[in-house]
């Protein structure tokens, strides 16, 4: 980002749009069936370490003065080879976000169309190799058209949810599937907490906003206390309106069956536009800011210089494509859940090192990090024990890949750089 800074509403909005662009269209089917009527419980709990999250990561920014997140502030304590192997695990988590984005884009265009079973993988194929080019064309950032954007999005997801919330039926929560105990809601926090990952990609421009000792801070704990907000309303609203059952058998596009049910044809239309213009967006941006980090990444050699060339746009040719490359093929043989989960357990363990780097460098209330770090660690260990009985193969194959990146990783460095 360049030129004109973002004050504190163009913070917000972007906060706001990170989190809410793929988050919610992507996670509500997949939390119902985990948490049942306890998902607005996973929604606030998820929030709450995310909201401390962005305390350590806006405390951090300002402490060294400068953006880049987690592997800047590993490489400021002279971690610099755990920060390198973190690094690939954190662009790792934002490919399978992307890809979760993509698919989600698919389904809820495809089901407007009721075309067969490959269209979705088509489409999420096409946004990303279409978003692919808008970057490496050099216009991939429009953090303009994002803050404009952002108020459309959350009028339709209020609006579903005020619908929702009016007609005020219970039985819903548990419409059609078996109740769930409370504790399930700390597991489904754990299950969707990719749903909040947006805000640190804010860490990132540190330099491009206004006053950003003040701005960072306040935007992202407000725009964190937002997204809360909305989604434990939009989680309660949808399934007073269709029922638990009807969000967990359509997982994929929960919001748009919501939509119909509420406004007929219209709200499938609205919704639909609303949820192809927000992951669509999450695509672009999340692709834009992963580029960025790999090219800031390889500059500083902790990955091949390949991924630091820029075209005659300035743009990290070879970042974008792998990035475009690894993400569709998730997008096409990977489904929902276990995209969000992968994705869900990388952020928790980012956040959680982030919170931990916080409390030991003696930051303002330092010990609210600590009690992120903590809930961070608990919420991914539940969720990696879950998910070890309902798709251990995921889990596991993240586990391998993580720890041949912390293995291998120098060995192939000094190979290849």
């Amino acid at each position: 980002m360049s030129g004109e800074k973002m004050n504190f509403n163009a913070t917000w909005s972007m906060a706001v749009g990170g989190m809410v662009g793929g988050g919610i269209f992507s996670v509500l089917g997949v939390i119902v069936h985990t948490a049942g009527q306890w998902a607005w419980l996973s929604f606030l709990i998820a929030g709450l370490i995310a909201l401390i999250s962005a305390h350590s990561y806006s405390q951090l920014s300002i402490k060294y003065n400068e953006g880049g997140g987690a592997f800047t502030f590993l490489r400021e304590i002279n971690h610099k080879g755990f920060a390198g192997s973190l690094s690939w695990i954190l662009i790792l988590g934002y490919i399978l976000t992307l890809s979760v984005y993509a698919f989600t884009f698919g389904h809820y265009v495809a089901h407007v169309f009721n075309a067969g079973s490959w269209l979705p993988r088509v489409l999420a194929l096409i946004i990303i190799a279409i978003l692919a080019g808008v970057n490496l064309k050099g216009i991939g950032n429009a953090s303009k058209v994002e803050i404009i954007t952002v108020y459309g999005k959350l009028l339709v997801l209020l609006g579903l949810a005020i619908f929702g919330l009016v007609e005020w039926n219970p039985e819903q929560l548990t419409q059609g599937i078996d109740p769930k105990p409370w504790h399930m809601a700390i597991i489904g926090a754990g299950t969707i907490f990719m749903a909040y990952e947006g805000f640190q990609l804010l860490s990132y421009d540190y330099s491009d906003l206004t006053n950003p000792d003040k701005t960072l801070p306040g935007a992202t704990r407000w725009a964190v206390i937002s997204v809360i907000i909305i989604y434990i309303l939009v989680a309660i609203g949808t399934t007073m309106i269709v029922g638990a059952e009807s969000l967990v058998e359509n997982k994929e596009i929960a919001l748009s069956i919501a939509g119909k049910k509420a406004l007929g044809t219209t709200g499938l239309v609205i919704v639909t536009i609303a949820a192809a213009f927000s992951t669509g967006s999450a695509v672009n941006a999340t692709l834009f800011s992963t580029a960025r980090l790999m090219e800031s990444v390889a500059e500083k050699k902790d990955l091949p210089q390949l991924f630091a060339i820029e075209n005659r746009n300035k743009i990290p040719f070879y970042a974008v494509l792998g990035i475009a490359g690894i993400s569709a093929f998730l997008a096409i043989i990977g489904s929902l859940s276990s995209l969000v989960d992968a994705a869900s357990i990388i952020f928790l363990f980012t956040f959680g090192i982030v919170n931990l780097i916080a409390f030991r460098q003696k930051i303002k209330r330092r010990w609210i990090s600590l009690a992120g770090a903590i809930g961070c660690g608990l919420a991914m260990i539940a969720d990696i024990i879950v998910q070890l009985e309902n798709t251990p193969y995921a889990i596991i194959g993240l586990f391998l890949i993580s720890t041949a990146i912390f293995v291998f990783r120098p060995y192939l460095l000094k190979r290849i750089n």
